[in-house]
């Protein structure tokens, strides 16, 4: 369930007493499709690139930007701004970003006991983030990296282009090829990254199966998830790494994701109703957490989704992996990683927002693909509903206080919000309340189509 629609993730608010800081809201308007998305890092010497990139052809890079902002490598927030000479990116950007990300700068020099820039030292003091990043390497526990694939070679090439050129030093790459109808993926994996990339089949069709393939198949202490379509940041591991060491209890930690194009109208609309407003602060969330919401844990839907997921590999042992009769390809459409986390979060366990752990997504390029992926996403929302009761009973009353209000509410307010478009958002909202009320139904589905197969492999 990648890069998740905010339409029915309900919105209600904190306790008082643990108030974070509300993210920014851009506002991003699909009619200024192309908007060239970039990685600015502010630390000296400043620079920026491509997002997800290398290099690029900047004499094309003009009009409309999006740029994450970074310092020693830690996002910040996004900034926009619209540039006509491409020799003036770098000072436009710098200086939009000293203008609307002045507290988060200086919330970043103070917990990195960094001075200002203008300040006279002796010796130029190593950020603390970086310190906790070079501790993280020296240590290196052992992740694995699984990716589920599907005739898709194009966009697991570019996927796996970024793995292997990550710095971490103890990394497994792991891909499943789920129900191959072509031998691409195979090919790819083995003329091009050779014992780099290890590549295993799994025939039974659905992510879930692909995903408990990959865990059976890992080694690392951490077994890590991604999609095809996305690039790792070269942080990424390190940063997942991290965040497994913020408290003696957790399970799971998920990351940002940030779009690595906005080239189509569908793309910009998507990212302005699912991805701009994400914090930039580590947080964390566990059964009694003081900065819990009143809907909390079955709003999981807004820590993280499965195309940057982390999870203690003995804990998702030990819950069975994934269900089957959840995510894509199967009649649910999703919910797989919402129900790892919730069950994760229900065992006792910890869930960690951990920002630094990026992941570029290629975001669906057409309206007709977005409206399929919203009607998906409704679907897979309430078949993951549907199946935390069916993994966690005990969890039933707290669902009926809980859950119909927030489902309500959202019925009721889901409105487009921070973009202005001749395609309603509206619709999108409704295909998602269309998949929502079917989710139930489609979970009963999947476990009796699973549970069928799971016969038939017996005999």
């Amino acid at each position: 369930m990648s890069t998740p629609f905010t339409f029915l993730i309900p919105r209600a608010g904190r306790t008082p007493a643990a108030q974070a800081p509300a993210p920014r809201i851009l506002t991003l308007d699909p009619r200024q499709a192309p908007i060239h998305t970039l990685d600015l890092e502010l630390a000296a010497p400043a620079s920026v690139r491509p997002a997800g990139r290398e290099t690029t052809d900047w004499s094309r890079v003009t009009g409309a930007l999006l740029a994450l902002v970074r310092m020693h490598g830690s996002p910040l927030g996004f900034i926009q701004a619209t540039v006509e000479d491409p020799a003036d990116i770098l000072g436009t950007l710098i200086a939009t970003a000293g203008r609307e990300l002045t507290e988060p700068i200086a919330r970043h020099r103070r917990e990195d006991r960094i001075p200002a820039p203008d300040a006279v030292t002796a010796d130029r003091p190593v950020a603390r983030c970086m310190r906790r990043r070079l501790s993280v390497l020296a240590a290196a526990p052992p992740i694995s990296v699984i990716v589920a694939t599907r005739e898709r070679p194009m966009e697991l090439a570019r996927c796996l282009d970024s793995l292997t050129r990550v710095p971490y030093p103890n990394l497994e790459i792991i891909v499943v090829d789920n129900n191959p109808e072509t031998p691409r993926a195979e090919q790819l994996v083995r003329e091009r990254y050779g014992d780099a990339v290890t590549y295993v089949v799994e025939p039974r069709r659905g992510l879930a199966n692909a995903h408990n393939r990959g865990l059976r198949e890992a080694s690392g202490r951490i077994i890590a998830f991604t999609d095809d379509d996305v690039i790792a940041d070269r942080e990424w591991p390190a940063a997942l790494a991290e965040g497994f060491t913020a408290r003696e209890d957790v399970g799971c930690v998920t990351g940002l994701i940030v779009p690595a194009e906005l080239e189509t109208a569908a793309q910009v609309m998507l990212e302005a109703e699912g991805g701009v407003t994400k914090t930039f602060e580590q947080r964390t969330h566990y059964l009694g957490s003081p900065d819990a919401d009143p809907l909390f844990p079955f709003t999981v839907g807004k820590l993280g989704s499965g195309a940057n997921m982390a999870f203690d590999a003995a804990l998702l042992r030990r819950l069975g992996g994934f269900d089957p009769a959840t995510g894509t390809g199967s009649a649910a459409r999703g919910g797989d990683d919402l129900l790892a986390f919730f069950r994760a979060i229900t065992a006792g366990h910890s869930l960690v927002y951990q920002p630094s752990a990026i992941i570029w997504h290629h975001h669906r390029r057409t309206m007709d693909a977005l409206k399929a992926q919203a009607y998906g996403y409704g679907v897979g929302l309430g078949a993951y509903l549907t199946a935390a009761i069916v993994h966690e009973p005990r969890m039933l009353p707290r669902m009926i206080r809980r859950v119909p209000r927030g489902v309500v509410y959202e019925l009721e307010h889901s409105r487009p919000n921070r973009c202005d478009t001749g395609v309603k958002p509206a619709r999108l909202a409704s295909a998602q309340r269309m998949g929502l009320m079917y989710g139930p139904f489609a979970y009963a589905k999947a476990r009796r189509i699973s549970r069928r197969l799971d016969r038939e492999s017996t005999r």
